[in-house]
């Protein structure tokens, strides 16, 4: 049994985004888990830190090692965290004094959302320039149609569906501009050690940073961001920003579907089982639904900011239950969208 509609075994129909849910997959972080700790050996061993042969070892085995996620589970309940019982799997195959020492467990979960964001950025840009394109192509098609405006659903004066159409794609540009300079704030090292001072590094502490950074591809930090989360929380309101967005496009799309205005025409709809002669908005319907979902996670995102003192158990393990479900409600809303766009055959007057 499942609580989550996007991975539900029916609703994931409606709900569910394969694509971004591999990319949250337990699999697909553990596997950012094990390359820190991976390049956090190396680079120690580099540094000086580690002996440098058995660094390499312990690299070595660390990315070839075969995980128990059970086990994981178990400490996951007991230590609120993956890493302690991920550590001491990879003690029993790797030298003990060649790995970890000196990084904590935010320092590797915190990099892996990194990893994970960058791989989610990456497909939502494409989306959003897919949607756009399509959107651009319907206001060729259909732009200099004629159409009702309407202003608090009355009909006001008449405009052309190139009006409508522009309010829909024209905030696209500014999501993609939005991410490219939201990225560098997400796609960053997290090292901070015990206490985000990083004193266990000593002097060595930029070179290790530096070069962890390097190994991962993400960019190096001045400081350790354990309770400076605003990077994130932005991150979550540009989710919600965009499937905002669309939200604002379904709900056009429902009222000019209604019977009696019948302002758009689509090749397919959602049936009804009592009513067959119907063709539901189900998409558009569900663009609204997804908007309205994520505007509801941002609150909570921004409780999550609130981290007391050096580290905290709380707000951090709040941003675990809800920023992938922002994620997976954008992306399946600009799936949604896309798939909208193309099947609509008619817009406004002959």
């Amino acid at each position: 049994m499942t609580v989550s509609a996007f991975n539900h075994l029916w609703l994931s129909g409606l709900f569910g985004d394969l694509a971004m849910g591999e990319v949250f997959s337990p699999e697909r972080q553990m596997a950012h888990m094990l390359a820190f700790e991976a390049a956090w050996s190396r680079a120690c061993g580099a540094a000086g830190l580690f002996d440098p042969t058995r660094a390499e070892t312990a690299a070595c085995a660390i990315e070839s090692a075969q995980v128990n996620y059970a086990d994981i589970a178990a400490g996951m309940a007991q230590d609120g965290v993956p890493v302690p019982r991920l550590v001491k799997q990879l003690q029993a195959i790797a030298p003990a004094d060649a790995l970890h020492k000196g990084a904590t467990s935010q320092d590797v979960v915190d990099t892996a959302l990194a990893m994970t964001l960058r791989e989610a950025s990456d497909l939502i840009a494409a989306r959003l320039a897919d949607l756009e394109t399509h959107l651009m192509a319907l206001e060729a098609r259909f732009g200099d149609r004629p159409l009702m405006g309407r202003t608090r659903m009355q009909a006001a004066t008449q405009i052309t569906v190139r009006d409508r159409i522009l309010t829909w794609h024209c905030p696209l540009k500014g999501h993609l501009d939005r991410l490219e300079m939201l990225r560098p704030k997400t796609e960053k090292v997290q090292i901070g050690g015990a206490s985000g001072d990083r004193k266990a590094l000593g002097d060595k502490a930029d070179t290790v940073v530096a070069e962890v950074a390097k190994s991962l591809g993400l960019a190096p930090t001045n400081k350790a961001w354990h309770t400076m989360r605003e990077s994130v929380t932005e991150y979550a309101s540009f989710l919600s920003l965009v499937s905002g967005t669309l939200g604002k496009v379904g709900q056009d799309i429902a009222l000019m579907s209604q019977q009696g205005i019948e302002e758009i025409s689509m090749s397919r709809g959602g049936g009804s089982s009592a009513m067959p002669h119907k063709q539901n908005p189900v998409a558009a319907e569900l663009l609204v639904t997804l908007a309205r979902f994520n505007a509801t996670q941002v609150s909570a995102m921004h409780h999550a900011m609130v981290h007391e003192q050096e580290r905290s158990g709380a707000a951090w393990a709040l941003e675990w239950m809800i920023l992938p479900q922002m994620a997976m409600a954008t992306a399946r809303a600009l799936t949604v969208a896309i798939d909208l766009s193309q099947n609509i055959t008619r817009l406004g007057s002959d």
